[in-house]
């Protein structure tokens, strides 16, 4: 995304490790994370968030959900008032079941209407690599997410804007927990009606949750809902659909964790996302086989054995 920004825009990287920092912004390269692209090269880099954050116009939040909080409370000092804040984060914190602009929210002094969400199948090598991606850019202002949207959008990204943060966000996390469930089914042998099975009925738990929550459900017919689910459900590229694949095949979850350099959100996110479902009422007995494979408590050809025993009814809850 910053080296996307930084075709059109004046960008400044933040990066944890100097060694990070230094190499993209002297050798436009990222090897720790994106070991095969040349970044733009006026895009910069540094370790200091200060430096980073005191005169931006628009920050760019991509911090793992659980590490945001510690983060945000981190940089609260130099985040600009004036800025507007667009999370990339796809999780849900699992302490308190915050969504990210929660979680901004609650850290930051910050106008609600400065803080958006983008999302969708936004596969990070295939946008790096200028394949034609479109996205979703959620803000409660109308005239601002548009603004930005243009902002964002270049002639490889289509930007498009909802005003449903709720449901943008709630797609966002959930299409994480579907993935690994579509990489259970990858690992164990299953096929491609397997796999439409999952994702169709994710797409409804997707839905279910979000409007309980206060989405809109044509936001799930969109590129942060169906299309980041499709995506993240069938690509070798998608993290969440690997470490499923790797359940499906019988290794342990921690030893699939300790190879990854990079965060599998639905790993963390998947036990508050059925916390959620459970205050909330709303039935997600993918997102609940799920949580037990993650925690041990089910093996995944059992969990797939529970869901087929599972009471279909009607298809769609408004039809007899």
């Amino acid at each position: 995304m910053a080296s996307l920004l930084a075709t059109n825009h004046n960008t400044l990287l933040w990066a944890r490790e100097a060694e990070v920092a230094d190499e993209i912004t002297r050798h436009h390269r990222n090897s720790s994370f994106l070991p095969d692209f040349e970044l733009c090269p006026s895009l910069r880099a540094t370790e200091d968030p200060q430096v980073a954050l005191h005169a931006a116009d628009l920050i760019v939040l991509a911090v793992p959900s659980r590490y945001a909080r510690s983060v945000l409370e981190l940089v609260r000092p130099d985040v600009p008032t004036d800025a507007d804040l667009v999370s990339v984060t796809k999780g849900i914190e699992v302490e308190t079941g915050f969504r990210m602009t929660e979680v901004i929210g609650d850290v930051l002094d910050h106008d609600p209407d400065r803080v958006c969400v983008l999302s969708g199948p936004n596969l990070a090598k295939e946008v790096a690599a200028g394949q034609p991606s479109a996205t979703v850019l959620a803000c409660r202002d109308a005239a601002r997410g548009e603004r930005l949207g243009r902002m964002i959008t270049t002639e490889t990204l289509r930007v498009f804007t909802n005003r449903d943060v709720i449901g943008c966000e709630v797609g966002g996390s959930v299409k994480n927990v579907i993935a690994i469930a579509a990489g259970i089914g990858d690992g164990l042998g299953y096929g491609w009606n397997t796999k439409a099975a999952l994702i169709t009925r994710g797409l409804a738990e997707m839905e279910r949750l979000g409007v309980a929550m206060g989405g809109q459900t044509k936001t799930f017919l969109g590129l942060a809902g169906n299309g980041d689910l499709t995506a993240t459900c069938s690509s070798h590229q998608s993290r969440n659909r690997n470490v499923g694949e790797q359940l499906g095949k019988g290794r342990s979850l921690g030893d699939i964790t300790a190879d990854m350099r990079m965060v599998a959100e639905g790993v963390s996110s998947t036990p508050a996302i059925a916390a959620l479902a459970q205050r909330l009422g709303v039935p997600m007995p993918i997102t609940r086989k799920v949580e037990a494979v993650l925690n041990g408590s089910l093996s995944p050809v059992e969990a797939v054995r529970q869901l087929m025993e599972y009471e279909p009814g009607a298809e769609f809850e408004d039809i007899d």
